[in-house]
C-alpha cells in the first residue's frame, strides 16, 4: 500500500483555524481535501483545500511564493496552460504520489498552529469562506463508468427478479460495470428533473407506454477520482492501481426503475441512468484515507479466488476502505414545516466485493486508457442488514436473502419507509431531497468526513 501514516495524520495535530479544531468538523487539518473554488480575486476558477470551515485556493497561495519547495513552475496547479486535462486548468489529478505528499505536508505545516508568522499571514489573506452551494464541480470527467460491486446489492436485486438465480455466473470473478455518461456527472446541489421514458407494456404483447419515471430511485455510491492515466493499450497492475487514484467523493447515481426495467435487456443501463449522476464537491485523498484502510471483503467460502490480474496480498490485507455512509431524506412537507431530514440508511463502503484497485485493474486490463479527472462509481454501497441497504429498491423490498434461513419474496413484496410527517415512500417524489454523507472514525486518529451530496426531485417537463 503506497500511502503511509505520517506525521500529517497525528491526532493532536491542530490548527490555527479553530473551525479545523472542532470534533464534529469533516474537515480538520488532518483531511485537507480537494475542492474547485472560484475566489474571485481574478485569479479565475481553481483547486483549493478545505480546513474547517475555510477554503484554501492553491494557485493564489503559490503566486504568493508559497508551496514553491513543492510545486514546480509548470505544475497544472499554478499554471492552467501546464495542466494535461485541457478542459480543467483546476486540475489536481495530474500530480504524482509523490507531489501530493509533498502537497500534504507543505499545507499541513503552514496551517498547523505552528506555523511560521509571515506565512500565515499569506494564507489568510487568501483563504475565503467555505459555502459548499458555491463550490464548482471537483472535476470535468471525459468519462465515467458505473460498477455493480457490492454483493449484497447484487443478491438483492437479484433475488426480486430472478430468485433462482440471482447472481449471473460471471459476478463472483470480474466487477460488472458500465459505461455512464459523463456529461450528466452534476455537483452536489444542481436540482434533478423527473425523466420521461419509454416503460413495459401493462400485459405481455401489449404497447409500450411513454411518460415521468414513476419509481425514481438514488443509489449511495462511492466516487473514485483517477489521478494521472496510462496509456493505451498498456493496463494498469493491481501493484500500480492505487498508484493512479487521487482520492474519493459522495456519489448519488439516480436511476428510473421502471425505464431501466423496461430496458437493461440484452445491454444494460441506458436512459434509466444517465440523465444525472450527482457527486459530492470535496474529493478525500488517498493520502487523507491511510489510517481508514481496512482488508478487503473476507469471501465466504466456497467462492472462486480472483484471478491472479486481480488480486495481490496487499490488496487482501489493505484494499478496503472503512467509510460509513448515511442515507437521509426530507420531503417538501418536512422542509415546510422546518423538520430535520430523517436518515433512513447507514451502511459502510467495507462491505463492497470488489475493491477500489480491483476495478481500476479491470477496467484498464484490455488495455483501456484511463484519463485524469475520470470518475469510476463504485455501484450502490449495500450490507447485510436492512437499514444498510443503499436504495429505496431494496430498502422497500421484504425479502431478506441474508436471513437463516434466506427469506425470498417477488420484487412486488414491499414495505414504505415512513417520514416523520407520516409520509411514505417506496420511491422518491417530487419535492424530495435526498442527502448522503459520509466519514471515517477510527480510534487514535482524527474524524474526518467527504461533506454531502444532496439533490432536490423537480417535476418531469
Amino acid at each position: 500500500m503506497p500511502y503511509a501514516i505520517d506525521e500529517t495524520h497525528d491526532p493532536n495535530l491542530a490548527s490555527w483555524v479553530e473551525s479545523a479544531n472542532d470534533p464534529e468538523t469533516d474537515f480538520p487539518i488532518q483531511n485537507l481535501p480537494f475542492v474547485m473554488c472560484d475566489p474571485d480575486n481574478g485569479d479565475g476558477p481553481q483547486i483549493g483545500v478545505v480546513i474547517g470551515d475555510m477554503v484554501v485556493p492553491l494557485r493564489s497561495l503559490w503566486k504568493r511564493g508559497l508551496l514553491r519547495s513543492v510545486l514546480e513552475a509548470d505544475c497544472a496547479l499554478a499554471a492552467p496552460a501546464a495542466c494535461p486535462c485541457d478542459t480543467q486548468p483546476q486540475c489536481a489529478c495530474a500530480l504524482s504520489c509523490e507531489q501530493r505528499r509533498g502537497l500534504r505536508s507543505e499545507l499541513s505545516r503552514v496551517l498547523s498552529t505552528d506555523a511560521d508568522v509571515e506565512q500565515r499571514k499569506h494564507v489568510e489573506e487568501v483563504m475565503i469562506e467555505l459555502h459548499p452551494e458555491q463550490l464548482l464541480l471537483p472535476m470535468q470527467a471525459r468519462d465515467y463508468t458505473d460498477f455493480y460491486a457490492s454483493v449484497y446489492h447484487a443478491t438483492n436485486v437479484g433475488s426480486m427478479f430472478r430468485p433462482d438465480n440471482p447472481l449471473l455466473p460471471n459476478y463472483k470473478w470480474i466487477p460488472v460495470g458500465y459505461h455512464g455518461r459523463a456529461s450528466s456527472v452534476v455537483r452536489s446541489g444542481t436540482p434533478i428533473t423527473r425523466p420521461h421514458g419509454q416503460q413495459a407494456p401493462s400485459e405481455e404483447g401489449g404497447t409500450p407506454v411513454f411518460g415521468p419515471c414513476k419509481l425514481l430511485d438514488y443509489e449511495l455510491e462511492m466516487g473514485v477520482v483517477i489521478g494521472h492515466g496510462n496509456a493505451l493499450g498498456q493496463p494498469i497492475s493491481m501493484a500500480e492501481a492505487e498508484d493512479h487514484v487521487l482520492g474519493l467523493c459522495l456519489l448519488n447515481d439516480w436511476s428510473a426503475r421502471d425505464i431501466q426495467k423496461w430496458e437493461y435487456q440484452p445491454l444494460g443501463p441506458f436512459l434509466a441512468k444517465n440523465f444525472a449522476t450527482t457527486v459530492s464537491p470535496y474529493i478525500v485523498t488517498m493520502e487523507a484515507l491511510a489510517p481508514f484502510r481496512c482488508a478487503a471483503m473476507d469471501r465466504p467460502a466456497g467462492d472462486p479466488k480472483p484471478l491472479p490480474h486481480l488480486d495481490s496480498p496487499a490488496n487482501r490485507e489493505s484494499g478496503g476502505f472503512d467509510i460509513t455512509l448515511e442515507v437521509f431524506l426530507a420531503s417538501e412537507e418536512m422542509r415546510r414545516r422546518g423538520l430535520a431530514p430523517a436518515r433512513i440508511s447507514r451502511g459502510n463502503f467495507k462491505d463492497m466485493y470488489w475493491t477500489a484497485a480491483q476495478m481500476v485493474a479491470h477496467h484498464t486490463s484490455n488495455g483501456c486508457n484511463l484519463q485524469p479527472g475520470d470518475l469510476i462509481g463504485s455501484g450502490t454501497v449495500s450490507g447485510p442488514r436492512r437499514e444498510s441497504r443503499g436504495c429505496l429498491l431494496e430498502l422497500t423490498w421484504d425479502g431478506d436473502p441474508w436471513a437463516n434461513p434466506p427469506v425470498i419474496k417477488p420484487g412486488t413484496a414491499r414495505t414504505p419507509i415512513e417520514l416523520p410527517t407520516g409520509e411514505t415512500r417506496k420511491f422518491l417524489e417530487d419535492g424530495d431531497e435526498v442527502i448522503i454523507r459520509g466519514y471515517c472514525q477510527r480510534e487514535g486518529f482524527r474524524r474526518i468526513g467527504f461533506g454531502e451530496c444532496r439533490g432536490v426531485i423537480q417535476a418531469a417537463r
